[in-house]
């Protein structure tokens, strides 16, 4: 137990000691202020809005933003739904998976964009590397995205005093995908790679077994190893929540979760951004006093269900 409690403060220290600069620079990224971010992704985000029609500047009431939200989540479930139906048919299958189901296709649209996280699947026995990598993603970002969207809108309903406005969801949604879920995506996704989460298009790979074993009446000597693009997806998963992983076991299997340290990682990996978004309120509230309150308030919430949960696991 005493290695228990060692580990919750480690990961709740060093959780917090890294939202406190990253909740500061999510909020000057959300307020659209010039700096040293915006030097190197600033003319990418222009030429987005440019490609969109985006207009920076046209702020929305609440009925404009929940519309906005709805329309790219739709579109997110969507795009979602119709690559399941049609892997068979798309590439980078090497498995030569077919389409899934129509339950399993809506179910996963929409676990994905909720980040409810509901799995019916096994990922290497029915998805392709194509549905993997496109629409699984994609729905991270998405889903990840618009829950800060979401926080964005109650803050400035909250601070804001002499208007109804709420800000530019595709705004938000550009400037929070671009400037921190792909960034730190990318980051962790590499940090992964060292540690051995594989990322490959390379097909599964038949296996000879060191002790072969009887089943069913026959004697089995080889074994097929899943392999597949897997450190891109579990970063922004766990960055957003998304409990669904890319294999069946998930965060459990050794090729999505190697070591210690990535077992650490995704343990900070899946409370940074909610932390962090406690301090950005505080900047765009310029209340940060209220900040801590709030998270200390999340802490005596968290920390005694946490080691409750340590206790019944410890105790079997």
């Amino acid at each position: 137990m005493t290695s228990a409690i060692i580990l919750l403060v480690a990961v709740l220290a060093l959780s917090v000691f890294l939202a406190l600069p990253l909740g500061h620079y999510m909020y000057r990224v959300v307020e659209g202020h010039r700096f040293w971010a915006t030097r190197f992704l600033g003319p990418l985000e222009k030429r987005i809005y440019r490609l969109t029609g985006v207009p920076v500047d046209d702020e929305m009431g609440w009925k404009r933003y929940s519309l906005s939200l709805l329309l790219f989540n739709i579109l997110g479930v969507l795009f979602m739904y119709f690559i399941f139906q049609a892997q068979g048919a798309l590439p980078l299958n090497p498995q030569h998976l077919p389409g899934t189901s129509i339950g399993t296709a809506f179910n996963s649209a929409i676990a994905a964009i909720t980040t409810t996280n509901w799995q019916d699947y096994g990922g290497e026995t029915t998805l392709s590397y194509l549905s993997q990598m496109l629409p699984y993603t994609d729905l991270n970002f998405i889903g990840g995205a618009s829950g800060i969207a979401i926080v964005l809108a109650i803050i400035r309903g909250v601070v804001r005093k002499n208007t109804h406005l709420l800000g530019n969801f595709w705004v938000d949604i550009t400037r929070i995908i671009l400037y921190v879920l792909i960034p730190m995506s990318i980051i962790l996704a590499l940090i992964f790679i060292q540690q051995g989460v594989i990322q490959t298009f390379g097909p599964y790979v038949q296996v000879h077994l060191i002790a072969p074993f009887q089943s069913g009446g026959k004697q089995i000597t080889q074994q097929m190893i899943a392999m597949g693009p897997v450190a891109s997806q579990a970063s922004i998963a766990v960055l957003c929540n998304n409990g669904e992983g890319f294999f069946d076991a998930s965060f459990a299997h050794p090729f999505e979760n190697p070591t210690a340290l990535t077992n650490f990682l995704y343990m900070i990996g899946m409370i940074l951004i909610p932390i962090a978004i406690v301090f950005m309120f505080g900047h765009m509230a310029k209340a940060k006093g209220t900040a801590w309150a709030l998270l200390i308030a999340m802490l005596v919430i968290f920390v005694p269900l946490a080691l409750l949960r340590f206790l019944a696991v410890l105790s079997g």
